[in-house]
């Protein structure tokens, strides 16, 4: 049946406006019994979930269907309407109240944004709703902000001062390869092939790609390795017994506290990649390896993470146009 009446409208769609269709909706869903008006209204709780379900599916990381998962449920416990009844402007002024209330950048609001509008396109791709509302919500204009990355001394001084080795073969092996803190902890010893400097990663969507490390990485890691006493397969694990595989926000917690003893601005697992990426454009590798490498499937994306060096375009400036 509801199939159906999603035929009757979509067939109506170019004739009627938006409202007109919204109630052609409303009376056809109370023309029917009430057993079938049961079958169509489906609570918001279950468009949510499968949503995520369809996510899941699609290949989005547990971090990323939680984000999904968070954004989305804020949305549907602030507006009770029936997210098939939702408007553009309830959203509007939902976004705009979030930002008023929590005093959160225009990244943020934006990535909000993209979140609801992915739920809502879904909605709209499986023919529940006959147009998302968030087609007239456009992009939230944000400051172009280049992020620094670390300076050939910031990456010598967070080696010297590094008072374990395991740490030690983590800032080498973010720096040499770029992978992403996920795809780090991820690891196994059994993954790593230290004759051939490299490695297997699985990235976003449980995509495989192949990464390589320098003679640093591959002397630190067989150090690492060779003064393990635990039993654990994983690459890197907590320094304390039972030795875990070390976590995300272990690496962070290890990098923040490094960083902020030397003084030196934000050390984050992110900004080796970003760094690594900088450097191999900067020293001339193409930009198509340099996505391949991050596993990166626009190549937009690698231009975001990889700024280049001011320097080098004002020698080329001055080589070419002199």
């Amino acid at each position: 049946m509801e199939d159906k009446i999603v035929k009757i409208l979509n067939e109506m769609s170019e004739y009627l406006s938006i409202t007109q269709m919204k109630k052609l909706q409303e009376v056809i869903l109370r023309t029917f019994s009430e057993d079938t008006v049961s079958k169509v209204e489906v609570p918001n709780t279950e468009f949510l979930k499968m949503f995520l379900d369809a996510k899941k599916i699609e290949g989005c990381s547990d971090r990323t269907l939680q984000y999904y998962k968070v954004t989305v449920e804020h949305l549907l416990s602030q507006i009770k309407t029936s997210v098939r009844k939702i408007t553009t402007e309830e959203i509007r002024a939902y976004l705009a109240d979030y930002q008023k209330n929590s005093k959160c950048s225009n990244v943020t609001i934006d990535n909000i944004r993209r979140n609801i509008s992915s739920f809502f396109s879904w909605l709209e791709e499986e023919d529940y709703i006959l147009k998302s509302p968030m087609r007239r919500i456009h992009k939230i204009r944000t400051k172009t902000v280049v992020k620094s990355v670390i300076t050939d001394e910031g990456i010598e001084k967070l080696r010297d001062n590094c008072m374990e080795i395991r740490d030690l073969a983590i800032i080498d092996l973010l720096y040499s390869t770029g992978i992403r803190v996920g795809e780090l902890v991820n690891l196994n010893i059994d993954d790593i092939d230290l004759e051939g400097r490299e490695c297997v990663v699985y990235g976003k969507g449980d995509k495989e790609r192949r990464v390589y490390f320098d003679a640093k990485s591959k002397v630190h890691l067989m150090r690492y390795i060779a003064e393990r006493k635990d039993a654990n397969p994983a690459l890197f694990v907590t320094l304390d017994a039972p030795h875990d595989r070390l976590k995300i926000s272990g690496v962070e917690i290890r990098l923040r506290q490094l960083g902020r003893k030397l003084e030196l601005e934000r050390i984050h697992p992110h900004k080796f990649r970003r760094t690594m990426a900088t450097r191999a454009i900067d020293k001339g590798m193409p930009i198509e390896q340099v996505q391949k490498i991050l596993g990166h499937s626009q190549i937009d994306t690698t231009m975001q993470y990889a700024m280049v060096n001011q320097n080098n375009v004002k020698s080329s400036h001055q080589k070419y146009m002199s």
